[in-house]
């Protein structure tokens, strides 16, 4: 392991740490409530960031869904073709039905009709 020679001067070890200083954190006034806030933070008081509700704390606030996004593998994908042609193919089914259930009515009716005119 590298050790130095010789002890680090006070004069050098200042001159390095000169530029080591703490600084002013930016403030600026809170748009909605006028709370003093950080610079591009949300408000603690009153959870508004550039006059929009974006926390909890405000009442106005509106969750929205951002995990809504998710990408989908290609087995989901094919799963969900799938149910999508199965219910395509029950709505076809029901329609079909439903189209012979009103032949079935209307030639009963045409019977009706013809045995009461004889």
């Amino acid at each position: 392991m590298a050790v130095p020679k010789k002890r680090t001067g006070a004069k050098a070890q200042a001159t390095r740490r000169s530029h080591w200083k703490a600084i002013k954190p930016a403030t600026t006034k809170c748009s909605h409530c006028g709370a003093t806030v950080l610079a591009h933070t949300v408000c603690t008081e009153c959870g508004y960031y550039k006059g929009k509700a974006v926390s909890i704390k405000s009442a106005d606030y509106q969750q929205e869904d951002t995990k809504a996004a998710k990408k989908t593998t290609k087995k989901a994908k094919k799963a969900e073709k799938e149910v999508v042609e199965v219910k395509e193919e029950a709505q076809q089914e029901e329609t079909k039905a439903e189209e012979t259930t009103e032949v079935k009515a209307e030639e009963q009716a045409a019977e009706t009709e013809n045995k009461t005119e004889e």
